[in-house]
């Protein structure tokens, strides 16, 4: 069988699953004639397509401020991002029925400002649910954000867990997700359209680690800090494996090519940003199951000097009162609700005329 690229071949021969990182309707395209069967949306991430194709959305911006005579710069920001949504949904569409609703979704984000409010979230993901019937919903795994995903899987609404860098993390994403499954089947619910998936930033990870050393005032092998957040998600998948989870976990922020070649063959998704899309289509990265191979035990040791990567690594490293206050979740937030602000600059220009 020929293949079009590394991403291809793995799509077409592995369980693993690969995503586009973004809602531009070009990027997406691209990855899904390379075997890409879902995408995924922030609020960084929707500033920066929005910024980059900015001419291709200003009548779009013209008709939502026209329609919406008295919208505030935030409803008009939202409604342009549901609007991208949709379009990704629709481009994603024959894949969500050849795959029978188990892939082919887009993801969009709940407000960002939300992440201490349970109620609001999964009021937001219910509405998000109705955009369109692949439409995939990311909250943030944060305290209110576990209440949130469990309410809004027992509404069925199919989330994506977000924000999330550690076992302890993912851990209470899938028991949430668990409970609000098992609360829709004592109701006798249909759950054959349920397809929750959690994320665990790998590359943010990566980011916290290297900042935690830093403030230690260590040094500690490279390679392995290049290896924390493959570590701590393939800890996570043995785990979820070991119990049944019926979540599906989800590799997101890449930061070097370990964040794919060590996932292939796993029973995961991979939502990866087009520049690295573009990488692995021209590279000669090799298709083989490494998911199930352990992190070097060397450069597993080395990371256990670090606390943080115990807190982030360790079944019982932290307890959800925790999640608020650790220090990738709280640099994620920051720049989350950064990227919020300046979308909703970029429509100001065009309402304060």
């Amino acid at each position: 069988m020929d293949f079009k690229s590394a991403l291809d071949e793995m799509s077409k021969t592995t369980r693993t699953h690969f995503w586009n990182d973004n809602c531009s309707k070009s990027d997406l395209a691209f990855a899904i004639e390379h075997g890409a069967v879902g995408a995924t949306t922030n609020p960084v991430i929707v500033g920066q397509v929005l910024e980059a194709e900015l001419d291709s959305y200003i009548p779009e911006i013209k008709r939502l401020i026209a329609d919406n005579p008295t919208g505030t710069e935030d409803e008009i920001a939202w409604k342009l991002n549901e609007s991208m949504a949709v379009e990704g949904a629709k481009l994603l569409e024959p894949v969500f029925r050849r795959m029978n609703g188990a892939a082919g979704y887009i993801s969009i984000q709940t407000n960002a400002k939300y992440y201490r409010n349970a109620d609001k979230i999964a009021e937001q993901a219910v509405y998000f649910k109705s955009l369109a019937p692949n439409i995939m919903v990311k909250m943030p795994v944060t305290l209110a954000g576990v209440k949130a995903i469990e309410e809004s899987t027992y509404n069925g609404v199919n989330v994506n867990a977000t924000v999330s860098f550690t076992v302890p993390q993912a851990l209470a994403v899938a028991e949430a997700i668990e409970r609000g499954l098992k609360r829709r089947e004592a109701e006798g619910k249909d759950n054959s359209s349920m397809h929750p998936v959690c994320t665990i930033m790998v590359g943010r990870t990566d980011d916290w680690i290297k900042k935690a050393v830093d403030k230690m005032g260590i040094t500690i092998d490279p390679l392995a800090l290049e290896l924390s957040g493959v570590a701590v998600f393939k800890h996570a998948y043995a785990i979820y494996k070991e119990r049944g989870y019926r979540a599906r976990l989800l590799a997101a922020a890449y930061r070097n090519s370990y964040h794919l070649t060590e996932f292939i063959g796993g029973d995961v998704s991979l939502t990866i940003p087009p520049p690295w899309i573009k990488k692995f289509v021209n590279s000669g990265v090799k298709v083989e199951n490494r998911m199930d191979i352990p992190v070097d035990s060397t450069m597993l040791s080395i990371l256990k000097r670090v606390p943080d990567f115990n807190r982030g690594y360790d079944v019982d490293g932290m307890k959800p009162e925790e999640f608020d206050s650790y220090g990738a979740t709280r640099d994620t937030l920051t720049q989350f609700l950064s990227g919020y602000d300046k979308m909703v600059g970029m429509i100001r220009k065009f309402m304060v005329v």
